[in-house]
This record gives structure tokens, C-alpha cells and sequence, in this order.
């Protein structure tokens, strides 16, 4: 599969089979997350791969019970897209700890050197979760990047025992999928583009 046909079907997946992913394969997504682009090359980048269901469990009950007032208070009659998304995200938090890998994409704010600032942290690991899904794609796993494990977060440093430098931005779910790809909805290139002047 080439690099386009990876990023055109490469639809948030928020229903996954229970299968594990092997070890191997999770170490490829990592690597394909850091051959992204970054600030002077600082690579200021680290990736927490949660997939022991006693760390699962307790992080998953946090955040059900986080987002339990969201999904309540979800207003009627959204279009079927956003509902369809609605729907599916809160299948992902009730199966949270069912989800074969959750892979916590974090940084150190350490560019440039002299004066470190947080836009950097933002520029080195978000082009880098973007790899990591493009490859998952390719490879036939599925993804969702996801914010409400952040939810938990308190709960992740401590369970995982995470440094206090390490800031998390990007929560991804890592499964087979068991639904199909699709393509991705986009506007069309014309309401995106302007050229040389607006």
C-alpha cells in the first residue's frame, strides 16, 4: 500500500478485536513515528505503550467515569457522521481496557536548547503520532487518536510511573480492526487551497 492510499483510508478506528498486537509490531509503529520531521532534530519524543490489563483496567474506569456526563448530556438530532463518531467513541471509553494497546505519545520541552519553549513540543510529537497511524494503516492495524484518556492522566504517571518531564499529548488506540476502512470524508481541494494572493 502506498504512502496516499495509507493516508485516504486511514479512518479513526474505535471498534477493535481483542487480538493482541505482537510486540514487534507496536516496535514498527514507533519507528515509523520517529522518522517524522522535528525541531533541530531534537527528537525530544517518547512513547508509552500501555497493553497490561492491570494498568488497563483501573486507567479505563477513570476514564468511563470522566466522559460518563459527556455521553449522557450528548444532545439529539446531530447529523448521522457526528453521531456515527459519537457512538463509536463511547464504545471505545466502555471497552478501554478491552483495546489490544493504547500508545501515550509524549515530550520533553527541551528545543532549542538555549530557551526551550512548548510550541516545539507540539511541532516534534504531532507530526510524529500522524506516522505512527499512516504506518498502522499500511499495516493493516487500526487507530483512533483520542484526548479523554487524558481524563486519567494522574492515574497513567503514577501506574506507569511517568517522569515529571514528560508531558502526554497524544492518546492513539492500537487494534485490528473490526470494521472495515473507509475512505476519509475531506473538503474538496478547491475550498483549501488559494494560490499566491487571497
Amino acid at each position: 500500500m502506498d504512502a496516499l492510499e495509507a493516508m485516504e483510508t486511514c479512518t479513526a478506528m474505535r471498534y477493535f478485536k481483542e487480538e493482541p498486537v505482537p510486540k514487534a509490531e507496536l516496535e514498527k509503529l514507533i519507528y515509523a513515528a520517529t522518522r517524522a520531521s522535528n525541531p533541530g532534530n531534537s527528537q525530544g519524543w517518547e512513547f508509552l505503550i500501555i497493553d497490561d490489563p492491570a494498568i488497563k483496567e483501573p486507567v479505563g474506569e477513570k476514564v468511563l467515569a470522566g466522559m460518563a456526563p459527556f455521553f449522557e448530556a450528548r444532545p439529539e438530532g446531530r447529523d448521522g457522521v457526528e453521531e456515527r463518531m459519537l457512538v463509536g467513541a463511547e464504545h471505545l471509553a466502555e471497552n478501554f481496557a478491552k483495546v489490544p494497546a493504547w500508545i501515550v505519545c509524549m515530550a520533553r520541552k527541551v528545543y532549542p536548547p538555549h530557551d526551550p519553549q512548548e510550541s516545539f513540543m507540539h511541532s516534534t510529537i504531532y507530526p510524529a503520532a500522524q506516522n505512527l497511524i499512516v504506518a498502522a494503516r499500511a499495516m493493516g492495524i487500526g487507530t483512533c487518536f483520542t484526548t479523554f484518556p487524558g481524563n486519567a492522566e494522574p492515574e497513567i504517571r503514577e501506574l506507569c510511573n511517568v517522569p515529571d518531564d514528560l508531558h502526554l499529548f497524544v492518546y492513539v488506540a492500537v487494534g485490528y480492526p473490526e470494521r472495515e476502512f473507509m475512505a476519509v470524508k475531506r473538503k474538496p481541494l478547491e475550498d483549501v487551497i488559494t494560490w499566491n494572493r487571497y
